[in-house]
């Protein structure tokens, strides 16, 4: 077991190497750079910009040199645990700019992503086992529908309904401005997120929903074909204990793989369901830099975004293991 995690890490590393510098190369050979951004900028705004403190910006920034002079310079930070400073702004360090984002993306993601699973495991349940009855293909057919209708024109019509004609909901950010929130309670604060969060945990939430309750079902069809199903039914087991303990526990390993690629999504957020609802995390920070082309950024997000990737991989080899005895790593 020792050797096979120790050459899983290193493949890891290699994979991670050769990620970042793919990923380098291509945002250093992007359209524009961030000076030129901000140059255009104070070219709209009527100020001029010399070609001399141009150049000089640009030699401190290290925009002169070759991307992959650059991309081993930002390599050599990594390893000493530095990703860098912005290059827009206030110039602020790279774990400064993403770690406030990251309990916004992991409110919004693990309260979807704990209400997908708890949603779809019965539905999905009763789908395989009621199989062919109406009210099977009705709730198919609603799941249908729903993984039909992309997230982002859901949340459009979410806030026109909910937020601009109800005025139910609030339209857009995490909590209400400073001035209000900060003369809540802690039970109105607490409450005033949890007003903002409901249009997209509601977005979020009904794609996978849909797609894991299917998931579940074809799978547990599958499993409650087997042999040792129509066997533990011919001892004269009841119907439950039948499909909890014997068919759903075969219907995990699939579940668990699922679960380990689902991961990433855990800190990479939504790009365009943070943006559409101005929520403060880390896919609207990923696009935003992106817009900006702060490259110290972009490559600590996509950092955080390939090791999550793999520490995903890794954890459903191990829960592969958990869910069934067959298999072993030693």
């Amino acid at each position: 077991m020792v050797h096979y995690f120790a050459r899983r890490i290193l493949i890891g590393i290699f994979t991670l190497g050769l990620i970042t510098l793919v990923i380098y190369g291509l945002i250093r050979n992007m359209p524009g750079d961030p000076l030129a951004l901000a140059a255009l900028g104070a070219l709209d705004a009527g100020q001029q910009v010399s070609s001399v403190h141009y150049e000089a910006m640009r030699k401190e920034m290290g925009l002169d040199r070759h991307w992959m002079v650059g991309y081993f310079q930002w390599l050599s930070g990594l390893l000493q645990g530095d990703l860098g400073n912005s290059l827009v702004g206030d110039r602020m360090a790279v774990t400064a700019i993403i770690a406030p984002r990251i309990g916004p993306t992991l409110l919004l993601s693990m309260t979807s992503l704990v209400l997908a699973y708890l949603l779809s495991i019965p539905l999905g349940l009763y789908c395989g086992v009621r199989s062919g009855t109406w009210q099977e293909r009705t709730l198919t057919t609603l799941l249908y529908m729903l993984y039909s209708l992309p997230s982002f024109v859901a949340a459009l019509y979410f806030l026109i309904l909910f937020s601009v004609r109800l005025d139910w909901l609030p339209l857009s950010g995490m909590r209400s401005s400073d001035e209000v929130y900060g003369r809540l309670s802690a039970p109105g604060k607490a409450w005033d997120i949890l007003r903002h969060l409901v249009l997209p945990v509601a977005c979020s939430t009904y794609a996978s929903l849909a797609y894991y309750v299917r998931f579940i079902r074809s799978n547990l069809q599958e499993v409650i074909r087997q042999d040792y199903i129509r066997t533990a039914r011919a001892k004269g087991l009841s119907e439950r204990a039948v499909v909890l303990k014997h068919a759903f526990r075969n219907t995990l390993i699939p579940l668990v793989t699922l679960f380990g690629l689902t991961l990433t999504a855990l800190l990479s957020g939504s790009v365009i369901l943070e943006q559409i609802f101005g929520w403060p995390g880390i896919g609207r920070l990923f696009l935003d830099r992106i817009y900006q082309r702060d490259y110290p950024v972009i490559m600590g997000l996509v950092l955080l975004f390939s090791l999550l990737v793999l520490a995903g991989n890794l954890l459903a080899d191990l829960l592969y293991a958990l869910v069934d005895p067959r298999i072993s790593y030693s």
